[in-house]
């Protein structure tokens, strides 16, 4: 099914702001708990939203992506990160560790099948999570496309992205000695890892006030401030990095590409943003000629956050096809 054809005319706005209706806390470990959330309608078609980063946490307005009387809406806070405990903790936490708290979740709350929704680090975890559990998506839209390979950890935080950004990079760059700046992942990760909180909450506000600074085509400066709260970049930039160093715990730089063929038959739909520094358009093109079935968008006048205009009218409108499809109109 040709969706974009199908479905012309698709509501775009932001759905109004909720309060969700149930909350609550899943162990998950032994070391491990999760906070999670339910809003929309309980006994809507569920959606489960994958918060990016990782270690960026869920806000409420990622309830808003999504019709709250036809979606039950279900957002949660992976290892270490938002209200999950405890805050910004490295230990038992790999992309499998999170596949597996995504399968405790469904399980606890009774829910056979969802849709996933994912964007950035979220859309790396998607595709993770659909291609272990493919009989258990209905659906899947995808944003700012992430594949976690080398050559786009080097872009971002090797000096790709310094080319655009040459004076937000320097700040980044300048926290680390001339000796060390071979590997910025490298280097932070020491710091982030330092017997000094002080050392590492320096080197967590550097690291999250690059990231915040490049992530808006327009620089938005109430996101830029997230980058002075040390509780956030903490979590923000130990779990970011900590997967980065580890090349996302997969077996290969390939690893999702090379597993598209099991997911190839789900409803799919990837949203990019054209001037998308943080997650170049040149991932989501490899995974578009991989998987030609699934819908690509490219918005013109965007970069990399969701939060975007033209990124959020077409994430809404995703949702939109995708409830036309689950609702039988075609």
């Amino acid at each position: 099914m040709d969706l974009k054809k199908e479905f012309p005319e698709l509501k775009k706005d932001l759905y109004p702001s909720i309060e969700p209706y149930c909350t609550g806390f899943l162990k998950v470990s032994d070391r491990h708990t999760i906070y999670w959330e339910q809003s929309g309608n309980p006994n809507g078609r569920p959606v489960v939203f994958f918060h990016g980063g990782p270690g960026g946490g869920t806000s409420p307005n990622n309830r808003r992506f999504f019709d709250p009387v036809f979606y039950r809406i279900i957002l949660f806070d992976q290892r270490g990160a938002g209200k999950s405990k405890p805050h910004a903790c490295l230990e038992e936490n790999t992309t499998w560790d999170l596949v597996g708290d995504i399968e405790k979740l469904r399980e606890h709350l009774k829910i056979p099948e969802w849709q996933v929704f994912g964007g950035s680090w979220g859309s790396t975890l998607a595709l993770a999570y659909s291609i272990s559990h493919p009989e258990k998506v209905t659906g899947i839209i995808l944003r700012g496309i992430f594949l976690l390979r080398k050559k786009e950890i080097d872009w971002f935080y090797e000096g790709g992205a310094a080319a655009i950004y040459p004076d937000v990079w320097e700040p980044f760059r300048d926290l680390i000695p001339e000796e060390e700046r071979k590997c910025f992942v490298k280097a932070y990760h020491k710091r982030l890892n330092s017997d000094t909180l002080e050392t590492q909450y320096a080197a967590a506000r550097a690291w999250t006030k690059w990231e915040m600074m490049t992530s808006h085509l327009i620089p938005n400066e109430e996101n830029i401030k997230r980058g002075d709260d040390d509780g956030f970049s903490l979590a923000f930039a130990r779990i970011e990095n900590h997967y980065f160093i580890n090349k996302g715990f997969f077996s290969s730089d390939s690893f999702l590409l090379d597993n598209v063929e099991k997911i190839k038959h789900i409803k799919t739909i990837i949203v990019q943003g054209r001037y998308d520094v943080c997650c170049p358009m040149m991932s989501a093109w490899d995974l578009h000629k991989a998987w030609p079935e699934a819908e690509f968008i490219v918005v013109p006048g965007a970069g990399h956050s969701a939060n975007e205009p033209g990124i959020a009218a077409e994430l809404v409108a995703a949702n939109e096809k995708l409830k036309n499809v689950l609702e039988g109109v075609s």
